[in-house]
């Protein structure tokens, strides 16, 4: 069980599912509120900038006193295209196919804003999708729905995992929530597992990258 640094709000800035169970697992207390960011109106120069840029907007639209806010989002790509969540089952099928037999990138951006600090991060793992996989497996994929909101277009977490070759990285990170980081976060703004002092002078002023 966390145990908050004197008495500040944990939010999680995220409508995933996938990442407040990840939270959960490691014992995590936050409350799950979505954030209020129209993802489609952020652009960014490259795809590590992208997925910074969201999880700062994340986090800095539900930041507010007493709160420490995590935003974190993830971006898919190959070789700097990048595959988003797909509006329809075509664009759902052709993600897929392109991505077959290829490692891709899945890059993680996580901002922690508290109330005079700010910790950014950018993670990022490879994955490479079975080259042997069948137009037939991925119709059937697509159409069992499991990851339409997913970056990339499947979820490996869940059936997807059929599809994956390897993985080059935190597992943690491929779900979309890179947990080891955020905690070593959490750890410098006070918070400890387990323990009931936080320590004075925890939360260091200034932007860290």
């Amino acid at each position: 069980m966390s145990l908050p640094a004197s008495g500040l709000r944990l939010v999680l800035a995220s409508s995933s599912p996938w990442r407040r169970e990840i939270c959960a697992q490691v014992g995590l207390e936050v409350e799950g509120l979505d954030p209020l960011v129209e993802e489609a109106s952020i652009q960014a120069a490259t795809p590590n900038l992208l997925a910074l840029a969201r999880a700062r907007a994340k986090a800095d639209s539900l930041a507010g006193p007493h709160r420490v806010v995590i935003g974190c989002d993830q971006v898919c790509h190959l070789d700097g295209v990048v595959y988003g969540k797909p509006r329809n089952d075509e664009e759902h099928r052709a993600q897929l196919r392109e991505l077959r037999g290829r490692t891709h990138e899945l890059v993680d951006g996580v901002s922690v804003v508290a109330a005079h600090a700010r910790f950014d991060e950018i993670v990022t793992v490879r994955v490479t999708l079975r080259a042997d996989v069948s137009d037939e497996e991925i119709e059937d994929y697509v159409a069992s729905g499991d990851a339409r909101g997913c970056a990339g277009g499947y979820r490996a977490e869940g059936p997807g995992a059929w599809l994956i070759a390897r993985v080059e990285g935190d597992w943690f990170s491929v779900i979309g929530l890179p947990i080891f980081h955020v905690l070593t976060t959490l750890r410098a703004l006070g918070w400890r597992s387990g323990a009931s002092r936080h320590r004075s002078g925890a939360l260091p002023p200034g932007t860290f990258a």
